[in-house]
């Protein structure tokens, strides 16, 4: 191929190919300065500069121009050459995110066999050669004048714990790997420059934050427990001047955790120059919540100079599989905003996951205050990755990580954060729970109620305002049901005006801006006093700011029972709240395999005649016979995925590492019919170009994320068999008729 163009990609709108060479020096600079965050950019930028080497076959370069005439695929593999580049020049292990850059980190096997079939004669080590050779004529440095070393704190570490460090590593070079291909992908079809947002002044935005935070204070009506949360504020932020590290933020519900977590994680990164800051939350509701809150707190108004500050992100589509478009990857999230509010699934399936799309925003975690509200919902199962990730973080990738629960689980006894520093932000913990000790329980465990009984109860309840919170969908949709008609059969219900009592029901199955909308409608009627109740799973009572007198809990995990206690008398402004305990009898339990041991643990130490769930000492007691009753071994709490990083084995980290069962829920955009016909056609517009031939950037799937619901698998692939719905790309649908 001497002397003849050698090209990366097709044409773009304005009719230019894209040039190998600028590609690889394109991405390979964006990858160094990806990877300078936590010391690795000569390593990455090196493994970006050969990724797409074996574009340089003549096989492949006639692929490309037949797949510009008939906009099929090139069809010919490309991944090998530079993935022999990698081994040679750099550590063996590192050629697998080479290979992987494309269809996913392979295992340790997978690379063996490659490697063994590159130092060989046959047709690949041929292709191969002969790519090195013409992509080297125009870009000598793919060939370096000495070896690229892995970092010096690697080689210090001990065999075991170094093998999950250079797993972690790994996963950190691949995603500023493909996210650095990907941008200068993008930036070609395009037909611009590679857009990367400049680094953020977290100072400013610290300041920013402290003047509107008073501003909003001040706007707001008085509450009782005001004094407590401040000062819950000035210990918070006073921390924010410590060592880099793993903080814990044990502050009691309704003790102003959302406010007070991000002045501590805005402040801190500007004292130890960080560059981001990531939220990440169990639930959707609580996400939707807090990003409202920090966009009010963070983004510019009118007059102001910058952009968008808040990035929100909890779309869950997959983008491969066979329904994927070719350049469907390339629209993948990648957390490139100085805030970033995601939930726990996304960014710990991110974590460890081996797909591009899913790891490309990873290497933003360097460098950054990671802030994980409520962790007491983090499975057992998994806890031995998430910490040492996160303990690998802290140590070698400059982050810092806050643990913010009421609840907060006895992780240090777990042996991946033994030996670490456990940094208390707030002391005397036992005194604020006693100040902010707003409800009472009633415990009604003793006989098991049906959902009819259950209804005519809450219905029957003299606050006329009651939030009853169940186990799961199902259960919610059942006493939903009911409670509508023990509401009508008690007249309770009359005309449509809003002064008479209305039922209401949150659920994932709803899209995140009808969930939205209805918590919105709960909390004016709250505010005027009217008639309102309210069936809910789960996800209410991790974080939702909203107040109601009386709460009905069915029987759970204890830190759930807290929860769900930490809705009622939220501001304090009753003499008490009241939390109803009850059992249901035909109620339904979480799928987690680990929740019988939660539940037993539970049993023992809460209830009727025990301690109440915001005794500190029995939670204490609670969590470390819940872990306890599930082996010394760790393999409950997820040592087997820690194998698999040792061993490299990435595909089989990630098929072992679900948070959530995959095939319980499948994402749906809808289109609601009270939308306008601008904003349908606007929703329509960004599916179309998920499904177009073109690229593009993560802008379309943050816009479709408040018009995407979360519908069991099962069921959305019956919606697909009958028409219902139809694929859009990867395993992400649209709902055909409006709702």
């Amino acid at each position: 191929m001497s002397g003849a163009a050698l090209y990366a990609h097709s044409c773009n709108s304005v009719g230019l190919r894209h040039g190998l060479a600028e590609h690889l020096r394109g991405s390979a600079a964006l990858a160094r300065r990806f990877g300078e965050v936590f010391g690795a950019g000569d390593l990455a930028a090196y493994l970006a500069l050969v990724h797409d080497v074996g574009k340089g076959t003549c096989a492949w370069q006639d692929g490309l121009l037949r797949a510009e005439a008939t906009g099929g695929r090139v069809g010919v593999p490309h991944k090998d050459a530079g993935a022999g580049l990698a081994a040679e020049h750099t550590a063996k292990p590192l050629a697998a995110l080479v290979y992987g850059h494309h269809g996913g980190l392979p295992d340790r096997g997978r690379v063996r066999e490659v490697l063994r079939s590159l130092s060989g004669c046959g047709p690949e080590a041929q292709a191969a050669r002969k790519a090195v050779a013409a992509v080297r004529a125009v870009v000598p440095e793919i060939i370096p004048s000495a070896k690229l070393e892995l970092p010096d704190w690697l080689r210090r570490l001990p065999g075991p714990r170094a093998r999950l460090e250079l797993d972690l590593l790994s996963r950190m070079l691949f995603s500023a790997l493909v996210d650095a291909d990907f941008l200068d992908t993008s930036a070609h079809f395009d037909n611009t420059s590679p857009r990367v947002a400049p680094t953020a002044d977290m100072a400013s935005l610290a300041e920013r934050f402290e003047q509107r935070r008073k501003t909003f204070l001040a706007e707001r009506p008085p509450s009782a427990v005001d004094e407590v949360r401040a000062d819950i504020y000035r210990r918070v932020l006073a921390a924010a001047a410590g060592a880099r590290g793993i903080y814990v933020m044990h502050v009691p519900t309704g003790g102003g955790k959302t406010l007070a977590s991000a002045g501590f994680a805005l402040r801190h990164a500007a004292e130890h120059g960080l560059r981001r800051v990531v939220f990440a939350v169990p639930f959707i509701s609580i996400t939707e919540q807090n990003a409202q809150v920090y966009r009010d707190m963070l983004d510019p108004v009118a007059g102001e100079a910058g952009g968008s500050v808040v990035l929100e992100h909890h779309s869950s589509a997959d983008l491969h599989g066979p329904r994927a478009s070719a350049w469907a990857r390339l629209a993948a999230e990648n957390w490139d905003a100085p805030v970033v509010v995601t939930t726990t699934v996304q960014l710990f399936q991110s974590l460890f996951s081996n797909r591009p799309s899913a790891m490309r925003k990873l290497h933003r975690l360097a460098g950054a205050v990671i802030v994980l509200d409520e962790v007491q919902a983090l499975p057992d199962r998994l806890l031995a990755p998430i910490l040492s990730g996160l303990r690998g973080l802290v140590d070698h990738f400059g982050a810092s990580v806050v643990l913010a629960s009421a609840t907060q689980p006895e992780f240090w006894a777990l042996p991946e954060l033994q030996g670490a520093a456990r940094l208390e932000m707030v002391e005397d913990v036992g005194r604020l729970f006693e100040q902010l000790r707003r409800v009472e329980y009633d415990w009604r465990i003793e006989e098991e109620v049906t959902w009819e009984a259950l209804a005519e109860s809450i219905v029957a309840e003299p606050e006329r305002q009651v939030l009853a919170v169940v186990n799961t969908t199902s259960d919610a949709a059942r006493l939903h049901r009911e409670l509508g008609r023990a509401a009508n059969d008690g007249g309770l219900v009359r005309n449509p005006d809003d002064s008479d009592v209305r039922v209401l029901h949150l659920s994932t199955r709803m899209t995140s801006e009808h969930r939205r909308e209805v918590i919105a409608d709960i909390r004016e009627r709250l505010r005027l006093g009217w008639p309102t109740l309210v069936v809910s799973t789960s996800l209410i009572e991790a974080g939702v700011d909203i107040d109601f007198p009386c709460v009905y809990r069915a029987f759970t995990l204890a830190e759930s029972l807290q929860q769900a206690a930490g809705r009622s008398n939220r501001d304090g402004n009753l003499p008490t709240g009241r939390v109803v305990i009850f059992l249901p009898s035909e109620g339904g339990t979480p799928s987690d395999t680990t929740y019988g041991f939660a539940l037993d643990a539970t049993t023992r130490c809460f209830g009727p005649g025990q301690a109440d769930p915001d005794d500190l000492e029995a939670l204490q007691r609670y969590y470390q016979e819940r872990y306890a009753a599930q082996g010394s071994d760790g393999r409950a709490l997820g040592e087997p995925i820690q194998e698999a990083r040792r061993d490299l084995d990435f595909p089989r980290v990630a098929q072992d590492f679900q948070m959530i069962d995959n095939d319980h829920s499948q994402p749906v955009v809808v289109i609601r019919k009270d939308k306008t016909d601008l904003e349908r056609a606007a929703v329509a517009a960004d599916i179309a170009r998920l499904r177009g031939p073109r690229p593009c950037g993560p802008e379309v799937l943050r816009r479709l994320q408040p018009h995407t619901a979360a519908l069991p698998r099962r069921e959305a692939q019956l919606a697909l068999r009958n028409g219902l719905t139809t694929p859009i790309t990867g395993d992400l649908l649209e709902w055909l008729s409006l709702i």
